[in-house]
């Protein structure tokens, strides 16, 4: 007996030693603003917070009794704690949202880092300011550069080019494309087709380019239809009307009709264009730039909508879905009420300042921020100091601003709604298999489907996906694709052999590992994964589910498989074309011999098999073209050819504008590009060919 007690005390007294130096260091702390991070057993990061006062709010954590709540849950899985002491509150916010978007805590709010927004681009602006007068045709000297082109484009900018937005969508910034089209006739073709252009295009023939590439305007005309376009995307549509105007009665006054009608025709357009616009600021106030927010927090989710108003135009809105809300909200009210006295912060204020935190802290924030709850003043003067500009957060607006903030939180109102309606449907979904399958499932939350399907083009490039469905929804970064090799070409039971062996082999391996310590009478806890682990890598645990796109031959395959390792057979579902391979007529076989189920077609259960399968059918088919491409051009990307290095890889590609532009050029395309001699282009041609 006292052999079997003695290891169970061991642990015990080591999490009470590990409790007890936990205590220690928070008595320790200093009553100085700053950052704190709790963490658990395996080092995984639980909750990053900031405090004016780390001692009377790391305290509070251990002083209180949390019950079974989620915090007291959260409480018990501290092991250690790591401070940061900094200068003031300005800081400690700065530094908290920094470590939230590296860290990714577990029990904060977390917005996806999503700083991808798309801008509209004029390129070379200041290389078009020099007048050349005339009309001199490109072929005569000037390229593409004198005559700035406008772009959709996203990513890292360079100096040499104007950038507007950013935009919330692509839509929103090809829309505005098309506006200055229809006003200005600015062009958006390369400079590759610029440059080798005889007539003019087609957009020339619908009046949306000026045609500059055939010289059917002069360089001088065109920069100032660029300026103008600038000064229209930076919000100075009325200046522009009113040059327009000028420069139109002058061209009348000098009997110059035909440009006077040119630019008669600009104005009617611009004026439509300002007409059609929806929402616009005409109050003539110096902030023309803001960033309008709403949020609605509702059944545990919440949405944070945010609109963008550039050059006193509304450009359309982007919704943002948090996790970890509950949690989060619930110890961002305490730590309000603890650490300065003030009544706990409501829900949505706490959601919201923590989307500006991690949205905004990073850089790219406008000067005026339409909120629809009022936030932190100390968060809004960090923005402050980390732009170095002046930023304004604006509650109650009026006039046009109440107009914009009125539609967000519409926006945010309906996205939410969308959200739970979408979520309970899938739920909804993910009890009728449950119910259909039988399958006694404690927990749907953490219900886990597998998918898997081959695929392959005449043996060719034969690939097999699994995707994965966890939390009644697609979990897209837990898809794994498994490249086929060694096998007869075609071959789908061997390859669905294959895949399976290799996503469960080590698994199985280790399930069995754990059985065999638990027979022997070990710590069976020692030997099996920590929910936090599992929560961290869930591919460390079996399915409850295994879909295999496929009838009776391929669940025979997988049915073999799992008796080989040793896995419940009952985990393994057929998803069979039914009569006439229609969609809707699918059966589900099983490979423990269970009769076959046939679903109805409205059946909730069988949309949801249907769209698990035709989401592996998916992430396979685009592996395998991915793949076959790669197969059939054999050596033909440039990193592959001798002689290739880095910098003449770059010239190519930005010569002609990627890899299949390299491919289409001729031999004596390739040697206008810089240190591409005569041999190398005839072998670039070569291998691409």
């Amino acid at each position: 007996m006292s052999d079997s007690s003695e290891p169970a005390a061991a642990p015990a007294n080591e999490a009470e030693r590990q409790r007890e130096r936990l205590l220690a260091d928070v008595a320790a702390l200093p009553g100085l603003p700053g950052v704190y991070r709790y963490f658990d057993a395996q080092g995984g990061v639980l909750y990053v917070g900031k405090a004016r006062d780390l001692k009377k709010r790391v305290s509070s954590y251990f002083q209180k009794q949390h019950g079974g709540t989620r915090i007291g849950h959260m409480i018990t899985k501290i092991v250690r704690m790591e401070t940061t002491v900094v200068r003031s509150e300005a800081e400690a916010l700065l530094l908290e949202n920094n470590l939230i978007k590296t860290l990714n805590p577990r029990y904060n709010i977390l917005f996806r880092d999503d700083k991808s927004y798309p801008y509209l681009k004029i390129t070379g602006t200041a290389a078009s300011s020099s007048p050349s007068g005339g009309r001199t045709p490109p072929s005569g000297g000037l390229g593409g550069s004198h005559y700035p082109r406008m772009a959709y484009y996203r990513g890292p900018v360079d100096q040499r080019h104007r950038y507007f937005g950013p935009y919330p969508s692509a839509w929103a910034v090809k829309e505005s494309i098309q506006l200055l089209q229809k006003v200005f006739g600015l062009r958006t073709c390369e400079d590759t087709v610029f440059n080798n252009r005889s007539r003019p295009c087609l957009l020339h023939q619908i009046k949306r380019c000026s045609g500059p590439c055939v010289a059917l305007i002069s360089t001088d005309d065109y920069a100032r239809d660029v300026a103008n376009a600038e000064r229209f995307l930076q919000g100075e549509q009325q200046q522009v009307m009113d040059r327009l105007q000028a420069q139109m009665m002058a061209h009348a006054d000098a009997l110059q009709f035909e440009q006077a009608a040119e630019i008669r025709n600009q104005l009617g357009a611009l004026s439509r264009v300002l007409h059609q616009q929806s929402v616009e600021d005409n109050t003539g106030a110096a902030t023309r730039d803001a960033d309008i927010l709403a949020v609605k927090v509702q059944g545990g989710r919440a949405c944070v909508n945010l609109a963008m108003v550039r050059g006193g135009r509304h450009l359309g809105d982007r919704p943002f879905f948090p996790v970890h809300v509950d949690d989060a909200t619930t110890l961002g009210a305490e730590s309000a009420t603890d650490d300065s006295g003030k009544l706990a912060a409501s829900p949505e204020a706490l959601v919201l300042e923590a989307f500006i935190a991690q949205h905004y802290l990073g850089g790219g924030v406008p000067p005026l921020l339409v909120l629809s709850h009022p936030v932190d003043k100390a968060l809004i003067e960090a923005l402050t100091l980390n732009a170095g500009v002046k930023v304004t957060a604006q509650h109650q607006p009026r006039d046009a601003r109440r107009a914009w903030l009125d539609m967000c939180i519409k926006g945010a109102d309906l996205r939410l709604a969308q959200l739970l309606a979408e979520e309970g449907s899938q739920q909804a979904r993910t009890r009728a298999l449950v119910d259909v399958l039988e399958i006694d499932a404690d927990a749907l939350d953490t219900f886990r489907i597998e998918c898997f399907d081959i695929s392959h083009t005449a043996g060719e490039a034969t690939q097999a996906s699994c995707v994965v469905f966890d939390n009644h929804k697609m979990q897209s970064a837990q898809y794994r694709r498994y490249n086929i090799e060694g096998i007869t070409g075609g071959d789908d039971y061997a390859a669905m052999r294959q895949v399976l062996m290799r996503r469960y082999g080590k698994l199985a391996a280790q399930v069995a590992k754990r059985a065999e310590v638990i027979d022997a009478g070990g710590e069976a806890l020692a030997a099996r994964p920590d929910d936090d682990e599992v929560i961290a890598k869930p591919e460390l645990r079996m399915p409850d589910l295994v879909l295999v796109d496929g009838g009776r031959g391929q669940v025979s395959m997988a049915r073999e498989v799992f008796e080989e390792l040793g896995i419940d057979l009952g985990l393994i579902v057929g998803v069979e074309k039914g009569e006439g391979r229609k969609v809707g007529l699918e059966e589900l076989v099983f490979a423990d011999g269970r009769a076959k189920v046939s679903l109805a077609r409205d059946s909730a259960a069988l949309m949801l098999v249907a769209q698990i399968r035709d989401e592996a059918h998916r992430f396979a088919i685009t592996g395998m073209r991915a793949k076959r491409a790669s197969v059939r051009t054999g050596g033909s990307k440039l990193e592959d050819i001798d002689g290739v290095g880095p910098k003449k890889r770059a010239r190519l590609l930005q010569r002609f504008g990627g890899v299949r532009g390299v491919a289409s050029a001729s031999v004596d395309d390739l040697l206008t590009v810089e240190g591409i001699s005569k041999d190398l282009a005839e072998a670039i041609y070569r291998a691409l060919h």
